[in-house]
């Protein structure tokens, strides 16, 4: 049976099982099998460059405490999904600090990043827009579309980053609908930005929308993400996530009251899914305040990926311009990028190979993310380990160095 046999031309078990295996085969082949992997509690923070907690709240004592006291007040769970019970004081709260930290209408809350993107995107390709989105956003975004009708129709992508691409193409859309400019305030897998003077100036009588999920809370001035931007007003709607900075989980759409209240009525993912807990919603408040009185805790990120670049550039290592806590250094192949994630985890750092789909063929890499977690001796210690494995292994050096 081939590789790329669809299921849907299978019509017994047996079929579909055999369609299974040999998707599964021809993954492994291509090294780009996944496999889930426990964390323990003793694995090292301090050598972990693969979380995106980035300012280590997860690990905040006033952020667990915060935790504690809201089980202890509200119980284990929700109960409910939002429009029944399951939207609680704690959640509201939560909301309304948020809407006045952004400065926005309205904050909606979603039990994941995923989940919001998809939300916001049904709703709209539902009322009549056109997405067009970066090439390189999320896998949300676009599963958004996909399942909001007429994925093949309803749909344009624009080059990354490329502004001149987009508004030669907004056009064409604009002449039949109304379009919805799709991008990310820092992309998850480059660790670069988005120009947010250029969307907005491209967006024309569209709208727009970013997902922050990973700049909110570890950029800008007042390290609101694109929150800090002074043409942010001009953003119609913008997602993000709890399980980054914030060091817990959930997610948040950002936006005026007509697009929020319309999510309300029609988000099936906010609609028919459990709150997450009340006792989540008192943790992240904590992270919130913590965000708003302490600026000292991305000025030590920032100070961090400072010294990772300028060992990255001592070592003259093929990294994606980034200016972010996400440093991609680019391998290409499939099978060297897992080779070198391995020879890292054998010296104690966990740094995880990133493959196709997920990046673009041929643009395999090691996605090291920086965090509070990691001391100034621990990226040292980590460019230390990386010289000694390139220094015995020709083929990873090759790959790796300008």
């Amino acid at each position: 049976m081939k590789a790329d046999e669809k299921i849907g031309a299978a019509k017994t078990s047996e079929q579909v099982r055999g369609v299974l295996a040999s998707q599964l085969r021809a993954q492994s082949e291509k090294q780009l099998r996944r496999k889930l992997t426990p964390q323990t509690q003793t694995q090292n923070r301090n050598y972990n460059f693969s979380s995106n907690d980035y300012l280590g709240l997860s690990q905040h004592s006033e952020v667990i405490a915060a935790y504690q006291k809201g089980l202890l007040n509200w119980g284990a769970g929700a109960g409910a999904s939002p429009l029944v019970t399951g939207y609680t004081a704690a959640h509201s709260e939560l909301a309304e600090e948020l809407a006045a930290w952004f400065g926005v209408d309205r904050v909606l809350l979603f039990n994941s990043g995923f989940s919001a993107n998809q939300g916001v995107l049904q709703v709209l390709v539902k009322a009549g827009v056109v997405p067009i989105i970066d090439k390189l956003c999320h896998a949300s975004i676009y599963d958004g579309v996909s399942c909001g009708g007429g994925f093949n129709q309803r749909i344009a992508r624009f080059q990354h980053n490329n502004y001149n691409d987009l508004r030669d193409k907004l056009p064409r859309i604009a002449k039949t609908a109304c379009p919805l400019v799709v991008s990310e305030g820092v992309f998850s897998m480059d660790g670069d930005t988005a120009d947010i003077a250029e969307l907005v100036r491209s967006k024309g009588s569209g709208l727009l929308m970013l997902d922050d999920a990973h700049g909110v809370g570890v950029t800008g001035k007042a390290s609101r993400g694109v929150f800090d931007h002074s043409k942010a007003r001009d953003i119609d709607i913008v997602t993000g996530t709890f399980g980054k900075a914030f060091g817990v989980a959930g997610a948040f759409v950002a936006t005026d009251h007509q697009i929020a209240d319309s999510l309300v009525q029609g988000a099936r993912h906010l609609i028919y899914s459990t709150a997450f807990a009340p006792a989540q919603a008192e943790a992240i408040r904590a992270g919130l305040q913590l965000l708003q009185r302490d600026q000292t805790l991305q000025l030590a990120l920032n100070q961090r990926i400072q010294l990772f670049k300028q060992c990255a550039a001592e070592l003259k290592l093929r990294f994606a311009d980034s200016s972010t806590a996400i440093q991609p250094l680019l391998v290409g192949d499939n099978a060297l990028a897992l080779r070198f994630s391995q020879a890292l985890a054998e010296q104690g750092f966990q740094c995880i190979a990133i493959r196709p789909p997920t990046v673009p063929q041929g643009t395999a890499r090691i996605r090291f993310t920086l965090s509070l977690h990691q001391s100034p001796s621990a990226i040292r210690a980590l460019f230390s380990a990386i010289a000694d494995i390139l220094e015995a292994d020709q083929e990873l050096a090759d790959a790796c160095r300008i």
